[in-house]
């Protein structure tokens, strides 16, 4: 696929979204997002069968071709656009390899959102590293030190599948949530909380191993969200260690 026929392809999926979408959801989903972006007004569930229909219809043949389609609905700043990317993406991501991890830096930094961002990181991002854990490492650790936070939440965000799926080291992620631990941010708070409680459901000693002597230190947010799967003592011992501004043990 050359790029004339993925901007036209592109254009023709835009005119699907406009006619589905409606005026009121397009002024709900710009305020709730609060992006800049503009709305076509379709659910997340509208852009994913338009997307899937059109795929099956036109399947694409190399990575080559997905990286053109996704980058020509991403020229247009139209939120349906731009998630119909992250689909496309996400559709045919086993044709994606470290090597595209710089187009999806492109993509993360011209986000500007959760709803892009989140789906970027983990069903992209993640599925990348879950294949290529040494070649994804570097560039994951050089993105925890960006100055775009939404680059830093990526980094985070990008260890959740082989983390949950593949019951991965924790070391690369626990790593760079402990340098962004005092982060302000609300996004890496939350980040940070929401990895940790997903992998204390299958693995909540090494959540728990890691927290306590760090209850000093963590964000209300992250730990209220890290501890909700934990064995009630556990997570009754490190709240109450968290409101006395306290570690729970030593040195970790």
């Amino acid at each position: 696929m050359d790029r004339p026929a993925a901007l036209l392809a592109a254009a023709r999926l835009a005119a699907e979204f406009r006619a589905i979408g409606t005026p009121e959801r397009a002024a709900s989903e710009k305020v709730y997002l609060k992006s800049a972006l503009t709305f076509l007004g379709c659910t997340v569930w509208q852009i994913r069968s338009v997307v899937r229909a059109w795929l099956e219809a036109n399947p694409l043949a190399s990575a080559a071709d997905v990286v053109v389609m996704a980058e020509a609905l991403w020229s247009e700043p139209i939120h349906e656009r731009r998630m119909a990317a992250v689909v496309v993406l996400e559709r045919e991501v086993r044709r994606l390899s470290v090597t595209d991890l710089p187009l999806l830096e492109s993509l993360l930094r011209d986000s500007w959102t959760w709803a892009l961002v989140d789906a970027l990181s983990t069903n992209v991002v993640g599925e990348i590293r879950r294949r290529d854990p040494e070649g994804a490492r570097p560039i994951l650790d050089r993105w925890s030190a960006d100055e775009d936070f939404w680059i830093r939440r990526a980094s985070l965000l990008g260890e959740l599948p082989a983390l949950v799926r593949d019951l991965a080291p924790l070391e690369p992620f626990l790593r760079r949530a402990d340098g962004m631990l005092e982060e302000k941010e609300f996004f890496i708070r939350k980040a940070t909380g929401w990895v940790l409680r997903e992998v204390g459901k299958r693995r909540p000693a090494e959540v728990v191993r890691w927290l306590e002597p760090r209850t000093a230190r963590v964000s209300g947010v992250t730990i209220r969200e890290a501890v909700r799967w934990l064995p009630a003592e556990d997570r009754d011992r490190l709240m109450t260690a968290y409101r006395e501004r306290r570690p729970a043990s030593g040195p970790s």
